[in-house]
């Protein structure tokens, strides 16, 4: 019997959060589907199923994205099949806040800011702390709800927040998010056995 891979959803698909999300996978020593990026999201959900089987070990994390459009776009169409998915055990999301016309939320466990810092509000695209307790507005996020994602964590656009997650400095934001993800996942204890 084959184990359930173990995959992070990310919100997002940009240049941006492509390199920021490479760079956390590759120094906690997971993988990327790099070819998830894209905005919006270029792959079939059945397609990112077949590159995640093809990885060499967990978490995967995987990039979806709606490219702002109202409803359910590519990214959520695709985000439904992959957690659809009996051998896919979804760990958790990293919900994305982003500035759209045609806003959407879902609800977060836990936020991060620009400064690093936890918080029981969400947080806006430049990683501020917003005015909502418990949720994020974004452009690819109303769907996490209904998938029974079991940890949200919201956090600015990553990659980006004027420079202070930027790949070149580690992307610390992001780095952050994906460590308390993967910690109240139980992820981490599954490892040390």
């Amino acid at each position: 019997m084959n184990k359930k891979r173990r995959v992070v959803f990310v919100t997002d698909g940009d240049l941006y959060a492509q390199k920021a999300i490479e760079k956390v996978a590759n120094d906690i020593g997971g993988r990327c589907i790099s070819q998830s990026a894209g905005n919006p999201s270029p792959l079939a959900g059945y397609e990112i199923v077949s590159l995640i089987h093809q990885t060499p070990h967990d978490p995967v994390f995987v990039m979806f994205d709606d490219s702002g459009f109202p409803g359910e776009g590519y990214g959520e169409l695709a985000m439904q099949a992959v957690a659809e998915e009996e051998d896919i055990e979804v760990l958790g999301a990293i919900a994305v806040a982003s500035r759209t016309h045609f806003s959407e939320w879902t609800r977060v466990d836990v936020s991060i800011d620009r400064t690093g810092e936890l918080t029981h509000y969400g947080v806006d695209k430049n990683g501020f702390a917003d005015m909502e307790a418990g949720r994020i507005d974004g452009d690819t996020v109303s769907i996490l709800d209904r998938l029974n994602i079991p940890i949200i964590v919201g956090v600015g656009d990553i990659g980006k927040m004027s420079g202070i997650d930027d790949p070149a400095v580690g992307s610390p934001i992001t780095l952050k998010a994906v460590e308390i993800l993967l910690e109240r996942s139980g992820f981490n204890d599954i490892q040390d056995r």
